[in-house]
C-alpha cells in the first residue's frame, strides 16, 4: 500500500523517537566496550552519526504534525496509552546529549541538547500526569509499562547533566546539579508509584494484548538508567565524600533489573510461542531498556569488585544488538509498504 506524505504526518506516532533512544544506547554500549572489542568502537562512531540523521528525519513529520494535523497531535497527549510515549522525543534529545558528551566529546553541542531535553522531559511529565490525574480516560485496560516512560525521561537527565555540570563554572554547576537531583528524585518515586499500579494490573487483570508485549521490557529502563545516574551524580557532586552508598543503591536497582530481565524474557517467549507477538512500532521498546541495563552492568563492573556483572552486561548487549537489527529491518519494511503509517 502507498501512503502520501500528508498521511505520514497525520498518522505519525510519537513513539517513533524510541528508535533514536534504542540506536543511541546501542552506540553508547558499543563505545563502552570498544576498547576490548575494537570493531565496536568503529561501529559506535557510525551509529552516532546515523542516529543524528535519524533524529532529524523523524523531527520533520513530528513538527509538521503540530501544524498540519493539530487535532491528532493534541489527541496523542491525552490518549491513555499513546500519551505515555510522547516524552520519547525528550528522551531522544537527552540520549543525543549523552552521545555528544561521551562519543563526540563536544560539550558545546551536548549542553543545549541537554537543556532542551530536560525542559521537555519535565514539561511532559507534568502535562501527561496532570491530564491523567484530572481525567477519567485511563482504565485498567490502558495500564501498561509504557506508563514508565515519563519517569524514565526524568532519571535520564543526570546521565549527561552530571558530567556537564562538572565542567560548568561557578553557580551554574550548582544549579545544574540541583536540576539533576530534582529530576532523579521525582523520577524514582514516580516509577515506584507506577510500579504498584502496573503490578496490580498484571496480577489482577487480564493479560496485556500482544502488540504491547514489548512494553514489558520498559521496566528495564528505569532499573538500568538509575544506576548510571547514581554513579554519575556521585562522581559530579563535590559534597559526596563517600560514594559507597550511591554504589550500593545502584547495585540494588540493577539487581531488580536482572530479575526483571528474565521475567520479561519469559513473558515475551510465552506470547511468541502462542503466536501473539505481531510486529508493531512498539518493538522499539525492546531496545533502549535492554541497552540501558547493559551499560549499567558495564559501569557497575568498573566500580564494584563482583563477578558476573560484566558478563551479564555482554549477554544483554548481544540481545540489544539482535533486537535493534530485527526491529530496524522490519521498521524499514513497514515504512516502505506504508503499514506503520496507518491509523490505529
Amino acid at each position: 500500500m502507498s501512503v502520501s506524505f500528508a498521511q505520514i504526518v497525520k498518522n505519525f506516532a510519537p513513539s517513533w523517537f524510541a528508535a533514536v533512544m534504542g540506536t543511541g544506547v546501542l552506540a553508547l554500549g558499543a563505545a563502552r566496550i570498544g576498547h576490548e572489542y575494537p570493531p565496536l568502537a568503529y561501529a559506535a562512531g557510525v551509529l552516532h552519526w546515523f542516529n543524528i540523521v535519524l533524529f532529524l528525519v523523524l523531527l520533520l513529520p513530528w513538527t509538521l504534525r503540530w501544524f498540519q494535523a493539530r487535532p491528532q497531535a493534541a489527541g496523542s497527549l491525552v490518549h491513555p496509552v499513546v500519551g505515555n510515549f510522547v516524552p520519547t522525543v525528550a528522551i531522544a534529545l537527552l540520549v543525543l546529549s549523552v552521545q555528544f558528551v561521551q562519543l563526540a566529546k563536544a560539550p558545546e553541542i551536548a549542553l543545549p541538547l541537554w537543556w532542551l531535553g530536560t525542559a521537555l522531559a519535565f514539561g511532559f511529565s507534568f502535562l501527561i500526569l496532570f491530564k491523567q490525574f484530572l481525567g477519567e480516560q485511563v482504565m485498567l485496560d490502558h495500564v501498561t509499562p509504557g506508563m514508565f516512560i515519563p519517569p524514565v525521561g526524568l532519571v535520564v537527565i543526570p546521565v549527561a547533566g552530571a558530567p556537564l555540570a562538572l565542567a560548568a563554572d561557578g553557580a551554574m554547576r550548582g544549579w545544574m546539579l540541583l536540576v539533576c537531583y530534582i529530576a532523579f528524585g521525582s523520577g524514582v518515586l514516580l516509577w515506584l508509584a507506577l510500579q504498584a499500579i502496573t503490578m496490580f494490573r498484571f496480577v489482577l487483570h487480564k493479560p496485556i494484548p500482544g502488540p504491547m508485549v514489548p512494553t514489558f521490557w520498559i521496566n528495564l529502563g528505569p532499573s538500568g538508567v538509575m544506576p548510571i545516574s547514581l554513579i554519575a551524580l556521585a562522581d559530579a557532586s563535590p559534597f559526596v565524600a563517600d560514594k559507597a552508598p550511591f554504589y550500593v543503591a545502584a547495585l540494588l536497582l540493577w539487581g531488580f533489573g536482572a530479575w526483571w530481565l528474565f521475567m520479561a524474557a519469559l513473558l515475551t517467549y510465552s506470547y511468541w510461542r502462542r503466536g501473539q507477538l505481531p510486529f508493531a512500532l512498539s518493538w522499539w521498546a525492546f531496545t533502549f531498556p535492554t541497552g540501558a541495563f547493559a551499560i549499567a552492568s558495564f559501569k557497575l563492573s568498573g566500580v564494584l569488585p563482583l563477578p558476573g556483572i560484566f558478563g551479564l552486561g555482554l549477554v544483554t548487549f548481544g540481545l540489544l544488538a539482535m533486537f535493534w537489527s530485527v526491529t530496524l529491518v522490519r521498521s524499514v519494511r513497514g515504512v516502505m509498504d506504508g503499514s506503520l503509517f496507518q491509523p490505529h
